[in-house]
């Protein structure tokens, strides 16, 4: 463990094995735990959402890239075949990074109450006391700091994942992303990798005030040498954590506070998901409607009420926020010509942003309309619930749009 105190301050670089990625802290704060806690809610992929959960590949990788639901949106189809096991978002996230970390002894975990208290969401439960406290370091309440003492570790041949108790804490480690995570590949000349992984809650949850129900995903896109995903799902919770692991690049991965007790069926054996590609959730012909996270289910939601109006959407969970996989993207636009993006995020300067640009660079003359983009408002989240709701995307917006979209 010397080296990773050795390393205290150091940053991380873009590797050559991914063109965009770096790792991220999430740091976990002692602030409002019992708030964060509230937050969490029961979501079933297979009860009210009646999501099926069917995986569908692409290219020819050895990797598993399941995705969820299908066209006919009928049974709770489980992503795994039926010899698999059930199990919570939260349970999949602890599940891949104790394989992990079993698998490869270079793996440690730091962050705020990430030890025998099992982290504010119990992603780390359990771990303290089979790897012991030096793997599972619990840390002071100081998130630029053991940023830092993470990244140094990083470089020194560690693979630090670094829990953020709230994403919204990690802007006190900002300087420690930006400067020095997904720079110092580049700036070191190659020598050094930062073979690290920040991941953490973020998004709007139960009334948890506007600090603690922040999208933090686009301050982050715009960091060269940083890769994003977010997950949606048990199945590719865990295997994207099992993924951003065994990158050589910094890579920041998104959960949202209120999927951490969604339930799924999930493969017995060992799998991984791809970091730079999509998942096809519904496949569709009128429009493309581009999603992630939280959100996912809402357009699902949507998504009955269309087909019942007639309409046939085609859902993708874009799942890497940075690169975008424009291969899958552009193949659907190619298909539908019309495009609707659904993001929690902020309207102005986020994820759909840069989404809109990206499609009318590459695919402009496939489109036959305008790019629709709902976002969250750009307001600070307030705490009463009905007021929280308004701020935030709603399945029946999501089903005017396409009517609109689609005339």
């Amino acid at each position: 463990m010397a080296a990773i105190f050795q390393g205290v301050g150091a940053a991380t670089a873009l590797s050559p094995s991914n063109s965009i990625a770096s790792k991220k802290f999430q740091l976990p704060t002692r602030r409002s735990v019992s708030a964060r806690k509230r937050g969490i809610v029961l979501v079933r992929s297979d009860g009210s959402l009646n999501l099926g959960l069917n995986s569908r590949g692409r290219r020819d990788q050895p990797l598993i890239t399941n995705a969820v639901a299908t066209k006919s949106d009928g049974s709770a189809a489980s992503t795994a075949s039926k010899s698999g096991h059930e199990i919570l978002l939260f349970e999949a996230l602890q599940e891949g990074l104790e394989e992990e970390m079993d698998r490869d002894p270079r793996v440690c975990v730091m962050g705020e109450d990430v030890g025998h208290y099992g982290g504010s969401y119990k992603v780390t439960k359990g771990l303290a006391e089979k790897f012991g406290d030096l793997r599972v370091l619990d840390t002071p309440i100081a998130e630029n700091s053991f940023t830092g003492m993470g990244i140094g570790a990083a470089m020194t041949g560690l693979r630090p994942v670094v829990e953020g108790m709230n994403m919204g804490f990690l802007l006190l480690a900002f300087n420690q992303i930006s400067n020095n995570c997904g720079m110092l590949h580049y700036t070191s000349g190659g020598q050094f990798t930062i073979p690290i992984v920040i991941r953490g809650p973020g998004g709007v949850g139960r009334q948890l005030g506007a600090e603690h129900s922040q999208r933090l995903e686009s301050y982050f896109q715009s960091i060269p040498g940083i890769q994003m995903v977010a997950c949606s799902t048990p199945y590719n919770a865990k295997g994207l954590m099992k993924a951003a692991i065994r990158s050589e690049n910094p890579v920041i991965l998104f959960e949202h506070v209120l999927l951490y007790n969604l339930k799924e069926r999930i493969p017995d054996e060992d799998y991984i998901c791809n970091l730079e590609e999509a998942e096809m959730v519904r496949p569709g012909e009128h429009v493309t409607i581009l999603t992630y996270s939280r959100m996912r289910y809402h357009v699902m939601q949507a998504a009955k009420t269309l087909v019942n109006k007639g309409y046939d959407p085609e859902v993708i969970d874009i799942r890497s926020l940075k690169p975008f996989d424009l291969y899958t993207i552009g193949n659907s636009v190619k298909k539908t010509h019309r495009v609707l993006i659904v993001e929690e995020c902020m309207r102005t300067g986020g994820i759909g942003a840069s989404l809109t640009a990206a499609i009318n660079e590459n695919f402009h003359d496939y489109l036959d309309a305008p790019i629709v983009c709902l976002s969250s408002q750009d307001v600070p989240t307030p705490y009463a619930g009905t007021l929280e709701e308004w701020t935030v995307v709603q399945p029946a917006q999501i089903v005017t749009a396409v009517e609109q979209l689609c005339k």
